[in-house]
């Protein structure tokens, strides 16, 4: 039986940590090292960065790391898997040759190419999310460094499973159990204390890069190098597996995950182990991205301090009213937003202070820069007391859109251009007809009642957020069974709704997963049309799920070991290496209820 496949990760996002290479390819053992580098905004980035220079369209941060990592990974036996080929990935892997040759060390270089679509008119780009067959092809012909252009995130992982131990398109459950370490592996140190809601009692300075331990079953352990700070516990893969997922099919161009089959597990100190992953075939259509120029965007943002906040907010509006009518045009959009940071009879006067934010978007630049930009200077000696913006107004700026369409998988050609220059054709595995959502699975029993109190859910639920093109989706979890059975009944689509009232207009989708005590929400639509737009405060929802977490609710006393009802409260690891909060002190307990 082949060894088990050790695969480390130094890339989340374009614009990671610089050092994450150096760092786990010096830091520990490794077989494969991988690098994420793509999401949705940065196809956007690619494709304006194109648009200047037809040779660009890469993550040219990916070169810049390998000057060393080339020669560490030749030391070291370690190969390495990217999508930092972007919109080009014939171009990067053309350069990571030039850069071999010169730093003197001889590598052999493949690339995956395929994914790139016909762009519609208006458009920018257009990619479809090819699988892991290409890398592993790629792989079994001994390229050192494989190259990939819009490939999903996870493949980074299964191409390197499946070459290494040569499963086929048909063995579901390994491939899926791949799928689900890729991941966690694939927003970095997410998975290792980053972005955690129980951060406190850890060692979060710098976190760690994760690594998977994959078997030839498809089971894997997550862990990290010895001595990288962090944590790998079973919250933090719990948090990182409920990232931008939505039901229990997770659905993919090589398998269709079962996120409701998943079981982890405490093995050991910074060792997780997941299990009992369940696979099924794809589904007969891929995804692709598309992005475009969506119009222009221009922003002010005005200070209001001491008294009378909401008057001096009803002021601003009326004279901007005042002023777009008076140009005869008001911007296609323009968006209000008051965030009461003010403090009563306040100490400084930075907390004596509101903001009060004004976004405005038109497909004219005009429309939002020198209209914006003079009415806003108009105002500065003839508006509220103590007028002042936080920035000067600008020009206004581009903003980008977003798009995920589904297209027959047989209208892509994925191709693996092998070490030798030999393009290999991969053959799409069978698929399903249609892909049918999982049945709601059965709820435990309700926790017995018993007298509550009015605290924070996120005293005794974690929870961690985020974007998938306009839609928004918090996943939401606890760390017991007598938890799960409060939980699983109480946060439901209306309480969800009633805790965060800006979803109140909108669809909410409420999937359960009680393997890993969790809840899944999915909100179509919150975020408008994607991070590039820019159409609300909080734009890829990262920080939804903490928002939700400091809501106030009725939560059973036998739930909280809770000092004081706030949520920074002092974490202490228990005896599965959960993080857990002390006893309340009776003196700062919040309200009781029978």
């Amino acid at each position: 039986m082949p060894a088990p496949l050790r695969i480390g990760n130094a890339s989340g996002f374009y614009g990671d940590r610089f050092d994450a290479v150096r760092e786990m390819l010096t830091g520990g053992p490794l077989d494969i090292l991988t690098g994420d580098y793509l999401a949705e905004l940065t196809m956007l980035i690619l494709g304006r960065s194109r648009l200047k220079d037809p040779s660009r369209g890469y993550a040219t941060t990916f070169l810049r790391q390998l000057e060393e990592g080339l020669g560490l990974a030749r030391e070291r036996g370690v190969r390495i898997v990217t999508n930092a080929g972007g919109l080009n990935p014939t171009g990067l892997a053309d350069a990571v040759r030039e850069l071999a040759d010169q730093v003197g060390v001889p590598v052999r270089v493949a690339h995956v190419e395929g994914d790139s679509l016909p762009v519609p008119d208006g458009y920018l780009t257009a990619n479809a999310y090819l699988g892991g067959d290409g890398i592993a092809a790629c792989l079994r012909a001994g390229a050192d460094v494989v190259v990939t252009g819009r490939v999903t995130d996870a493949a980074l992982v299964t191409g390197p499973a499946t070459a290494h131990f040569g499963w086929g398109p048909d063995d579901h459950d390994a491939l899926a159990g791949a799928v689900v370490a890729g991941h966690v592996l694939e927003c970095g140190t997410q998975a290792t204390g980053g972005n955690y809601s129980f951060f406190r009692g850890h060692d979060l300075r710098r976190p760690g890069f994760p690594v998977a331990e994959i078997h030839a079953d498809g089971t894997s352990v997550i862990t990290k190098h010895d001595g990288t700070g962090g944590v790998v516990d079973v919250g933090t893969v719990t948090a990182q597996l409920l990232y931008e997922t939505g039901g229990a099919r997770y659905a993919g161009p090589d398998v269709t995950a079962r996120l409701d089959t998943v079981r982890l597990a405490r093995q050991g100190p910074d060792r997780v182990r997941i299990s009992g992953v369940r696979g099924e075939a794809p589904p007969p259509t891929l995804k692709a991205g598309l992005t475009r120029l969506g119009g222009w965007r221009g922003e002010v943002v005005f200070v209001l301090t001491g008294l009378d906040i909401e008057a001096k907010a009803q002021l601003v509006r009326d004279q901007f009213a005042d002023a777009f009518a008076r140009a005869g045009r008001q911007p296609d959009e323009v968006r209000w937003e008051l965030a009461r940071t003010d403090r009563a009879d306040a100490a400084t006067e930075e907390t004596a202070s509101a903001l009060l934010r004004l976004v405005v978007r038109d497909q004219e630049p005009d429309a939002v820069g020198r209209a914006l930009s003079g009415a806003a200077i108009e105002l500065a000696l003839g508006s509220y007391p103590g007028f002042h913006v936080t920035a000067p107004p600008g020009k206004g700026a581009p903003y980008g859109v977003f798009e995920a369409r589904y297209i027959p998988a047989g209208e892509v050609t994925h191709v693996a251009v092998l070490p030798d220059g030999r393009r290999e054709v991969q053959e799409p595995p069978a698929r399903t007809r249609a892909l049918q959502e999982a049945e709601q699975p059965p709820l435990p029993e309700p926790l017995a009642a018993g007298p509550t109190r009015t605290v924070p859910l996120g005293l005794v639920a974690g929870a961690r957020s985020g974007d998938k093109g306009g839609d928004a989706n918090v996943g939401v979890w606890v760390r017991d069974d007598e938890a799960w059975r409060w939980l699983a009944h109480e946060l439901t689509v209306e309480r969800f709704r009633e805790l965060l009232p800006e979803t109140a207009a909108l669809p909410v989708v409420r999937h359960v997963l009680p393997n890993l005590r969790a809840l899944n929400f999915t909100v179509p639509g919150l975020l408008g049309e994607g991070v590039a737009a820019q159409h609300r405060f909080d734009p890829q929802a990262k920080a939804l799920g903490e928002w939700l977490r400091s809501r106030h609710l009725p939560v059973p006393v036998t739930l909280l070991p809770v000092s004081d009802g706030e949520a920074s409260v002092t974490l202490l690891p228990t005896r599965d290496g959960e993080a857990s909060v002390p006893p309340m002190d009776s003196t700062d307990a919040p309200e009781v209820h029978a």
